[in-house]
């Protein structure tokens, strides 16, 4: 495999170096942001299989081929054209977007849009929203696009939560903010954590540690039999609550949730994704991390985002709702349930929905709808 790295003013910028380098076929393998002389840089890693390699049959540690799915013949060379034409379709339509045709603050919103890193997709989506209903404002629009289901027991009745995403997209302790703010709502209710995690030594104890200090039940369910085991014990509680492993390249939650038995509980997901993720990453996450069940997605770090225009992409493209954002290193009053203004608030002005510790204290207060809101950046709300 042929490795690269990246490095830009803007994840845009390095993602078009990579794009015209080493072609659509490359593959995300890193990112990072740091600060150089007070510049704020980017810095991404690519790899691209060299013409004679293929993923669908890799070396096991014996040399002999590995027993996994191979790819269709010809999958990366159409999959290379669909890309060429996909490219070709958006460079024609974009001349047709004549944004004279809106009003200045409908202009004004799209433009701010795509430089926060929205696609071309969504801003033609959204610009045939915008002419189809005249006078409509650009939030009315995205509401049908970018849709909420805040997390509660109003919306998500399912008495299984699973908490599903990648290591370290804060999956643990998205699991633990949620129980406390249904325990904060009903002090009565009983609450309990099942960890299929459990090999992971830190975020076990982690999440040990506070179900105790919470007096959330605790269970430990690495194989089938131990999950059955969980399932049972916890059937009289009001709430459980699920943390799954990370899964590798190949391996995705519908598969595993069938070798543990979960595929027929009628749970409800969450899956957990930083925005600074890079779009292709997300979208690989997204079919590692899609169950059965009905699902949404919690935004967490977004403390140490920059930019929050991958929560449309992503929204376009999954049509999975937002059920939580999720911000700071504390565990209690670091989550809250998703609504649409706090999500136009965190998209148009970088405000985020509630106080972070370690901020400035002498950072701007913005808004008043929550308090201690902080604003990380300036922008303008159509």
């Amino acid at each position: 495999m042929q490795v690269k790295t990246f490095t830009g003013a803007t994840s845009q910028e390095v993602l078009a170096m990579v794009k015209a380098e080493m072609g659509p076929d490359a593959v995300i393998l890193g990112n990072r942001t740091y600060r150089k002389n007070g510049v704020v840089c980017h810095e991404i890693t690519a790899g691209l299989e060299r013409e004679g390699q293929s993923y669908s049959s890799p070396p096991s540690a014996f040399g002999a081929p590995a027993d996994v799915p191979s790819t269709p013949g010809g999958w990366n060379e159409w999959h290379r054209e669909w890309m060429r034409i996909k490219e070709q379709l958006f460079a024609l339509m974009k001349p047709a977007i004549q944004l004279d045709r809106l009003t200045p603050r409908q202009r004004v919103a799209l433009e701010y849009l795509q430089r926060e890193g929205v696609s071309d997709a969504v801003a033609v989506e959204l610009y045939r929203r915008l002419l189809a209903e005249p006078g409509a404002s650009v939030l009315e629009c995205l509401g049908g696009i970018v849709p909420v289901k805040a997390f509660g027991p109003e919306q998500w009745s399912q008495r299984i939560q699973i908490l599903a995403g990648p290591y370290g997209s804060g999956k643990t302790t998205t699991g633990l903010r949620f129980a406390l703010y249904l325990r904060k709502q009903d002090m009565e209710a009983r609450i309990a954590f099942i960890n299929a995690d459990c090999l992971r030594g830190n975020g076990r104890l982690v999440l040990r540690h506070w179900a105790e200090l919470s007096n959330f039940a605790y269970l430990e369910a690495p194989d089938r039999e131990a999950m059955k085991r969980a399932i049972t014990a916890t059937s009289a509680f009001d709430a459980v609550f699920i943390d799954t492993p990370g899964f590798s390249h190949g391996n995705d939650l519908a598969t595993w949730l069938q070798e543990v038995g979960l595929e027929k509980q009628g749970a409800a997901e969450h899956i957990t994704i930083a925005p600074f993720c890079e779009a292709i990453q997300i979208q690989e996450f997204l079919k590692r991390y899609k169950g059965p069940y009905p699902a949404a997605i919690v935004w967490t770090k977004l403390d140490e985002a920059i930019s929050f225009g991958n929560i449309v992409n992503v929204a376009h493209n999954s049509g999975l709702p937002v059920s939580a954002l999720s911000y700071g290193p504390e565990l209690k009053e670091s989550l809250v349930p998703a609504t649409e203004p706090m999500v136009w608030r965190l998209i148009f002005k970088r405000q985020l929905p509630g106080p972070v510790p370690g901020m400035n204290a002498g950072a701007k207060t913005a808004g008043r709808a929550t308090p201690g809101a902080r604003r990380l950046g300036e922008g303008r709300i159509a």
